[in-house]
């Protein structure tokens, strides 16, 4: 019963995948999203039913599909683990999945390859259950590419766009640099335990079987954070998240907000015991974590793209989730996953409502006065902004709080920091909503004659995803968390989130709303009090500029990497690749000249084809007879 469970749980998005990418276009627009939304539907059916039997056993689920291969005495098996973790992750990517894809249904409506789509959806939500279920490192790893392989199809969807198959390939590449580092973490393992299976290693850790190998356990755990850093946008591989959003919004939402960009996070929770052994790195991850959090929220502040000010809020928020990894507060970073997952989901897809009411415009200098005619979308917008901004009650408020209280008691350094960058997420997320929603209307003419609200296809989502936003840190209150004690079973330590409500929490939590309160009071007062609209482009000087162009990160990568690897290849195919092929091309001429004479002999003569076989056979028998 449950490897039959298991099975549909993993390969009904698989099976929507084929049927759209097969039969797609003869099935019409509308059978293709309902079938792949389906398909998401029955993964997240079948996920509440494990998620309810392990919350009430308490067992992790194991379940062996084959035995995949054997080396000496190294086995690896394709079992699939069902336990606190992984079943936390399926909810909101199958829940999550499922609602951005009914939401896709409306929203691609007119797009001539929709069936398309709905197949890369489905392909990336099966990758994702593999990564997420997988019993071992390697079936991880085939998830782990599998999601990198969707994220560039889905980027570049509209390959009509040369700009957009730009992005898609930077993805896919800078991915694969994190990935490489990600491959050497999984090869040192196995020859420091001997398996790749989780609970082998983990079994192995807690009995000090790791202790004589502490160097090698280090600079694997270093190598898996690099690909951490590739897959969850994180200095310096992070520009790739950004460009992204160059793919459809439901993409925007569904892999850069709320699934595959907490692949990071979820393996180093995963391999939480692995990480505890190795302190250093532990810091390195917090430090890069913070800084990615403090840059990227600084470059938000100036962005005028809808959705690039919520790709570097989305790069900013895994900074902070990485932050709570480095001290060694998995439960608090799984919290921030989930309620992000919540809220940021809600933010993508109201952009999107508000880019198809606005024919595809992104530039918010060209929007304004949207409150009124799309009630909806900005409830939900606002409740979804709320949220990201620490504002109490809301789901963002519990989890950013207990991140800024973990750093407090270990590191004031990180929790000031990561108190700024929390400060400037409230203040762009707001300047985004005055200029998005406030004022009068700057679009065009023709623009605000056909402004409306979307179809309820896309607003249910949207309700579900901010009536999440507004309740969902209901999961971990402090003193009396939910979600740590569900979790605690997949940790080697007691959760660092315990932390009782006395003074010096309250104050801590009262700094934190104060500091959102004061980003949004900045934000009110320049674009709502005295109405300011941001500069044109060719008008943005000084450091401002430097800011907007993103401190210039991407031209810095492209003269330090990309154009010297040009050179080196273009010296490489214009001297060494000629030179060998001059050389290559001898033997082949060589080869040729000596074929066209052979080739005479062939002439269509039988009888000289008789000659020729009576005088082999001749030869064959005087030297076996005559000459051995």
């Amino acid at each position: 019963m449950e490897t039959g469970l298991v099975l549909l749980l993993l390969l009904a998005p698989f099976v929507g995948f084929l049927t759209n990418i097969f039969l797609g276009k003869q099935l019409g627009k509308n059978a293709s999203g309902y079938l792949g939304s389906l398909a998401v539907i029955v993964s997240f059916v079948v996920t509440t039913v494990f998620f309810l039997q392990v919350s009430a056993s308490k067992q992790p689920i194991t379940v062996h599909l084959f035995d995949w291969f054997t080396l000496d005495s190294f086995n690896v098996n394709f079992d699939i683990l069902l336990d606190q973790l992984s079943l936390l992750w399926l909810m909101f990517v199958t829940g999550i999945g499922s609602l951005i894809h009914i939401y896709s249904i409306s929203y691609m409506h007119d797009d001539e390859n929709i069936h398309k789509f709905f197949s890369y959806l489905n392909l990336f939500i099966f990758f994702m259950i593999t990564l997420v279920v997988g019993s071992n490192l390697l079936i991880m790893f085939i998830g782990w590419e599998g999601v990198g392989l969707c994220s560039y199809l889905l980027i570049g969807f509209w390959y009509k766009n040369q700009d957009y198959n730009d992005a898609a390939k930077k993805a896919f590449i800078m991915n694969r640099i994190g990935d490489l580092g990600f491959l050497v973490g999984i090869f040192i393992i196995g020859y420091v335990f001997n398996t790749l299976d989780f609970m082998t290693i983990k079994q192995a850790v807690l009995a000090g079987e790791a202790k004589a190998n502490l160097a090698w356990i280090g600079i694997a755990t270093l190598c898996l954070f690099i690909g951490a850093c590739g897959k969850s946008a994180q200095i310096p591989l992070y520009t790739w998240l950004p460009d992204a959003m160059a793919g459809p919004t439901p993409v925007s939402a569904l892999i850069h907000a709320a699934t595959m960009v907490t692949a990071g996070i979820f393996m180093i929770t995963r391999l939480n015991f692995l990480f505890d052994l190795t302190p250093d790195v532990q810091t390195v991850i917090a430090a890069v974590g913070v800084a990615t959090s403090v840059l990227a929220a600084s470059i938000g502040l100036m962005q005028n793209d809808i959705k690039k000010v919520l790709a570097y809020s989305t790069v900013s928020q895994l900074g902070l989730m990485f932050l709570a990894l480095g001290l060694g507060a998995y439960e608090v970073a799984v919290f921030h996953v989930v309620t992000h997952a919540f809220f940021k989901a809600c933010l993508f897809l109201g952009s999107g409502s508000v880019i198809h009411a606005l024919h595809g415009e992104q530039d918010m200098r060209r929007m304004g006065g949207l409150k009124s005619v799309m009630t909806i979308t900005y409830t939900t917008f606002l409740i979804a902004t709320l949220a990201i901004s620490g504002i109490p009650p809301f789901a963002g408020f519990f989890s950013k709080d207990e991140i800024l209280m973990v750093a407090f008691h270990k590191d004031k350094v990180l929790w000031v920091l990561a108190s700024i960058a929390s400060i400037m997420t409230a203040f762009y997320m707001f300047r985004l909503l005055y200029l998005t929603f406030f004022k009068e209307f700057r679009g065009t003419e023709e623009q605000k004659h056909h402004l409306h609200e979307s179809p309820a296809l896309i607003t249910l989502p949207l309700i579900v995803l901010g009536i999440l936003s507004a309740v969902g840190g209901a999961l971990s209150i402090p003193g009396n968390s939910w979600l740590n004690n569900f979790l605690q079973p997949v940790f080697a330590h007691k959760a660092h989130a315990e932390h009782h409500l006395d003074n010096t929490a309250y104050m801590l939590m009262g700094l934190a709303v104060v500091g959102a309160l004061i980003g949004i009071g900045i934000a009110y007062s320049k674009y709502i009090k005295k109405g300011e609209i941001p500069a044109e482009d060719d008008q943005i000087t000084g450091f401002a500029n430097v800011v907007y162009q993103k401190y210039h990160v991407d031209e810095s990568y492209m003269r330090i990497f990309v154009k010297p690897i040009y050179a080196i290849s273009k010296f490489l195919r214009d001297y060494i690749e000629t030179g060998l092929s001059d050389i290559v091309f001898g033997f082949g001429n060589v080869a040729e000249g000596l074929s066209l004479q052979g080739k005479k002999l062939q002439n269509g003569n039988i009888g000289f084809y008789l000659f020729a076989f009576v005088f082999g056979l001749c030869s064959i028998v005087f030297y076996l007879f005559f000459l051995r």
